[in-house]
């Protein structure tokens, strides 16, 4: 494959071509031609000037349409740990990014895809049967079976301009050629200068140019500049009617109602027009050629100035200039020029007045190619001969989903094209979110796999897949699979290896939909060293390429539960689950225990529900009895639970969520010597390697409060549970939450040695927790911490994130933020209001307690003994606990 040109375009179709290639195995050759320095930046990113920054927000500039959070991750990555999805960022860093992500891919996709860079101009392709030749400016020729034209967007011809401005040395025709703007740009000079045109290109120019004591005149048929993003935008908005096969004028009218109400309502007008640009294409699409002719004569320029917005520190700075009159706009044409003694232009206006500049910029902008007067040699020789022809209205050129037609309306050629020149087809081409999307497809066609190669296609055929530990089938190779089952069988052991066994399944078969789920689960809800986002958009993209119907489902459950709301991924999974009862690992997500946080509800009956329901596919296995143990103790059936719990151990010694049960057994029932003595019996034998030690360690320090043997927690935290020994997310739930447990029933004495746990773990965890029970457990270490700023961060967080985030997390931060403060009598109050609601965050009841320990210090401290007194009383009802029935006689009365 030859992809002519390596600007923004070219870097998108050549990252695709490189991961589709890899995916699905398909040796390729991949040539890049460009006569430009380095490739990725094209004309739009190689202006160094800060000032120039990208007209879309950074979460919108990600090359992956599957990953949209890719470039911020990247900026993050490389000394921009502070950026956000919302900033705009500068052209030039946009280009090192794609120029990075073009280079990684290459790298990555080494010994499947071999890539040639040539720097030289492409002048004609010739195509012999099914080969393309394509002639370059050096005089030499190279062959490709496809060829991708990703020349991105021509200039506006300057042939109505005055001749006299065209042929004058002060009149520029590219002012982002190399060098153009150097003599206008000089310190020295202070000549006004005219701007032709007041799009986005003119503000940047206007930016680039401006200094004090010069006029920057502006002139364009409308005379408009661009409108600004909002500081903080709003989310798009749909438009509630049906737009589609309306004719222009009922269409505009809708859109302006459409647009009035989110006006009303929102007190904006950006989210409605946003919630248009999903469906602008099929709009286009679905108006006649003289509907379009119309629209481009009466709405496109208002279109345009409102669509295409300039960013807010742009806007403001622009702002400024006009304030101070150092910008100045005007409607209209140019009707003449000429040169003065002086060497400066005089070029008259339409309006008849006459404006004396140092130089004239052509910025009327970058548009879809526009076959008449193309300077391009490759275009006009493309057209000339009937390879390709002039698209609807004569923008861009004739494409049918990016493949050219010939002048006989036929794609019989392997020659694609890309972003601007489809302008005529799509009108809205030329940003990158449609651009990635359309590189994506092209890889996808270039590349296609032969008919019958889906999933669904191998088992017709008989084929025998393997499959994972409980005989469902995988779409993927023997040794990919047994990578999988290896890694699902760690997980489903609580034992260590489970992500390394993915990754070699990944390694082993690029294209294998469920390995690269399962990490993206395990790096979502298990803290995992994985590149979350990553890793869902591979599974996406594998799982549309070549996966069953089970395997979607799968894939769609976890994505849903990484993106989605917490209803979202609880409908996705039992959904899943009812259609697919065997389904281990996905069975493991919904239940809450050691690994997962499970389903959110507030009755808890859900994750029982699902267990018992998908009994009969399981047929007696260790891993679901261990389930039903587990799910068993927390309805407080105790005597079943262990009966259970020894059953899946017997089966299994190296259950760990079969010893986890038990421990929540010993616990729940005040069997504290007893439950220590198991789990360090265990602990030391066959749980030894497991991925939850620390947590084990967490369960087996519960019995030691219980109990009060102070220097017993103290050894337990030195041995297994300081920082060092665990990090990442455990240390957050299992040893954040032991020191400050330890500390509210006084059994932790001098300084609690908390700042080591907040510095062994990313401030991510502490302040975008990717679920409610991570959140629940960073509010409780911020609090033994006393950091007032951290949970006030945790807080805004919580109030913008998921339904459970926003009702149970963010009122415990404030009632943290009270203990933190002393206020015990609003802190209790507080916490006494949330504590029923607080199941929602998943997890156990003993690692839920942490919030009830907390009340009851909150309780004695503000005097309240009498509720106290109550909650303990219950509590013992419960389990006996001598250290609970120490505090209960202390209390005054």
């Amino acid at each position: 494959m030859a992809v002519v040109g390596a600007g923004a375009a070219g870097a998108l179709v050549a990252v695709q071509l490189c991961e589709t290639a890899v995916r699905r195995r398909v040796p390729l050759d991949l040539l890049l031609i460009d006569p430009a320095p380095e490739a990725g930046r094209g004309t739009a990113y190689a202006s160094r000037d800060p000032r120039h920054l990208l007209n879309v927000p950074a979460g919108n500039m990600s090359c992956d349409p599957d990953d949209p959070g890719h470039f911020v991750r990247w900026l993050c990555r490389h000394g921009e740990p502070n950026i956000t999805a919302a900033d705009f960022v500068s052209r030039y860093r946009y280009g090192a990014y794609l120029a990075d992500t073009l280079g990684r891919a290459i790298i990555a996709a080494h010994g499947v895809v071999s890539v040639r860079r040539l720097r030289v101009r492409v002048t004609d392709c010739r195509w012999t049967r099914d080969v393309a030749r394509l002639e370059l400016s050096d005089g030499t020729a190279v062959e490709a079976d496809g060829v991708v034209l990703a020349t991105g967007p021509a200039r506006r011809s300057s042939a109505g301009l005055p001749a006299a401005l065209r042929a004058s040395e002060r009149f520029v025709a590219a002012p982002w050629a190399p060098g153009a703007l150097d003599a206008a740009g000089d310190e020295r000079c202070g000549d006004d200068v005219l701007l032709i045109g007041t799009g986005l290109t003119a503000v940047d120019v206007a930016l680039q140019l401006d200094r004090p004591g010069r006029t920057v005149h502006a002139v364009s048929r409308n005379g408009r500049l661009p409108q600004a993003h909002a500081v903080s935008p709003l989310p798009a908005t749909p438009c509630a009617e049906q737009l589609l096969d309306l004719p222009l004028p009922r269409l505009r009218a809708e859109i302006r109602r459409h647009i009035g109400r989110v006006l009303r309502t929102q007190g904006d007008w950006r989210p409605g027009l946003d919630g248009l640009r999903s469906i602008t294409s099929e709009l286009w699409a679905a108006l006649s050629v003289e509907e379009r002719a119309d629209f481009l004569e009466r709405d496109s320029s208002l279109w345009n100035v409102h669509r295409h917005r300039m960013p807010p520190a742009t806007a403001e700075a622009v702002a400024r200039m006009r304030r101070t009159r150092r910008l100045r706009t005007a409607r209209g044409g140019i009707t003449g020029a000429r040169q003065l003694p002086d060497g400066l232009l005089a070029v008259r206006l339409g309006d008849g007045r006459e404006l004396r500049v140092g130089q004239v910029v052509d910025c009327t902008g970058l548009m879809g190619l526009v076959p008449a007067d193309t300077a391009d040699p490759l275009w006009r020789n493309l057209l000339r001969r009937g390879d390709a022809v002039s698209g609807p209205l004569g923008i861009g050129v004739s494409t049918e989903d990016g493949r050219l037609r010939d002048r006989d309306g036929r794609t019989v050629r392997a020659l694609w094209t890309l972003g601007a020149p489809r302008q005529g087809e799509l009108w809205e081409t030329t940003a990158i979110p449609e651009i990635r999307v359309q590189a994506a497809a092209v890889a996808e066609v270039v590349l296609a796999r032969p008919v019958g190669h889906s999933a669904e296609a191998t088992a017709r055929r008989r084929v025998r897949r393997p499959t994972d530990g409980g005989g469902l089938a995988l779409s993927t190779y023997s040794a990919a699979a047994a990578a999988y089952r290896l890694g699902v069988d760690r997980l489903l052991k609580v034992r260590s290896g489970a992500q390394e066994a993915f990754r070699r399944a990944t390694a082993l078969d690029p294209g294998f939909a469920c390995a690269h789920a399962a990490l993206a689960l395990i790096g979502h809800e298990c803290g995992a060293d994985v590149d979350v986002s990553r890793a869902l958009a591979d599974a996406r993209r594998c799982a549309r390429e070549r996966a069953d119907e089970r395997e979607r489902s799968f894939v769609d459950v976890v994505s849903r539960r990484v993106r989605g709301t917490t209803a979202e991924g609880d409908t996705a999974l039992v959904r899943h689950l009812d259609a697919y009862p065997g389904d281990r690992l996905a069975l493991a997500a919904a239940v809450p225990t050691i690994a997962f946080s499970g389903l959110y509800d507030l009755d808890g009956s859900a994750a029982l529900r699902l267990v018992e329901r998908t009994a009969p596919a399981h047929r007696g296995h260790w891993f679901h009895t261990s389930l039903l143990a587990f799910v068993r103790q927390e309805e407080g059936r105790y005597d079943e639970a262990s009966a259970l719990a020894e059953q899946a151990l017997a089966a299994e010694p190296a259950s760990g969520h079969a010893m986890h049960a038990l421990a929540h057994v010993h616990y729940e029932c005040g069997d504290h010597d007893k439950g220590r003595a198991r789990l360090d019996a265990w602990l030391s034998g066959h749980g030894r390697g497991g991925t939850h030690g620390a947590h084990f360690a967490w369960h087996a320090a519960l019995h030691e409060l219980a109990v009060e043997d102070a220097a017993a927690v103290r050894r337990r935290w030195a041995t297994h549970l300081a920082p060092g020994k665990v990090d990442g997310i455990r240390a957050v739930v299992d040893s954040g939450s032991l020191l400050w447990r330890a500390r509210v029933v006084d059994a932790w004495q001098g300084r609690l040695p908390i700042d080591d746990v907040l510095q062994s773990v990313a401030a991510d965890i502490f302040e975008r927790p990717a679920t409610a029970f991570i959140a629940l457990h960073a509010a409780v270490t911020l609090t033994a911490a006393g950091d007032l700023p951290g949970l006030r961060r945790l807080q805004a967080h919580a109030l913008d994130a998921d339904q459970v985030q926003r009702e149970v997390v963010a009122p415990l931060c404030e009632a943290f933020l009270h203990i933190v403060e002393e206020n015990w009598a609003e802190a209790a109050q507080r916490l006494e209001r949330v504590l029923p609601s607080l199941r929602t965050v998943g997890g156990s009841a003993a690692q839920r307690e942490v919030v009830e320990e907390t009340l009851l210090y909150a309780l004695v401290s503000a005097g309240r003994c009498d509720a106290a007194r109550t909650r303990l009383q219950e509590r013992l009802d419960r389990r006996s606990s001598p250290h609970d029935r120490r505090r209960l006689a202390a209390l005054p009365r």
